[in-house]
């Protein structure tokens, strides 16, 4: 072969590469309808569980306990929210500045200017969890920063702002994830009102 006929070889291939780069659909991974390209549900689930490691979903709606090293994550009651029987003193008044919010040391209870918010109950208990949710309550929340999409008003710290850019197969994969943990009983408390 010729130094001329491998140029020409090779300026065909990178054409006919690059052509076909540009006529296929450009869908990633996070895009793709996980049903339509025949994805099982264990595989379903393992995503699930990567976006909410990676989205920090376990940081405030598993419990927080003393461990040798400090605070550890509570794994018997992972994404079970703030624990029900928890009595909080009064969320301590900050000075007035930069700072915002106090966090209690669960990492489940903050306190800040819309009073005090106690993380969700993630689990598919049917009874304190969202064992009776719909794949579209969950989204719908997650969207709109109200539960079930009409209820009340999520509150800090969860991120609503960011939660809104998941897409519809990620939210999919999430909500298979948390239909696959084991349910935790354990009721929240509501949310506590600013002080005056």
């Amino acid at each position: 072969m010729t130094h001329r006929t491998r140029i020409t070889s090779l300026a065909a291939g990178t054409l006919a590469l690059t052509t076909a780069a540009l006529l296929l659909p450009a869908a990633g991974p996070a895009q793709a309808d996980p049903a339509r390209h025949g994805q099982t549900d264990k595989r379903l689930v393992e995503r699930g569980r990567y976006l909410v490691a990676t989205s920090g979903c376990g940081d405030c709606h598993t419990p927080m306990k003393m461990g040798e090293r400090g605070p550890e994550p509570d794994l018997a009651r992972a994404l079970s929210g703030h624990p029900a029987g928890l009595a909080l003193p009064p969320a301590p008044r900050l000075p007035a500045g930069p700072w915002i919010v106090s966090v209690a040391a669960t990492n489940t209870a903050w306190a800040g200017p819309w009073g005090v918010s106690f993380t969700a109950n993630l689990t598919p208990d049917a009874e304190t969890g969202l064992g009776r949710w719909t794949f579209e309550d969950f989204r719908d929340t997650l969207r709109t920063g109200r539960h079930q999409g009409r209820g009340r008003e999520v509150l800090p710290p969860m991120p609503i702002v960011a939660t809104k850019h998941f897409n519809d197969a990620d939210l999919k994969a999430v909500w298979a994830y948390l239909r696959s943990v084991p349910a935790v009983n354990n009721r929240v408390p509501e949310p506590l009102p600013p002080s005056p």
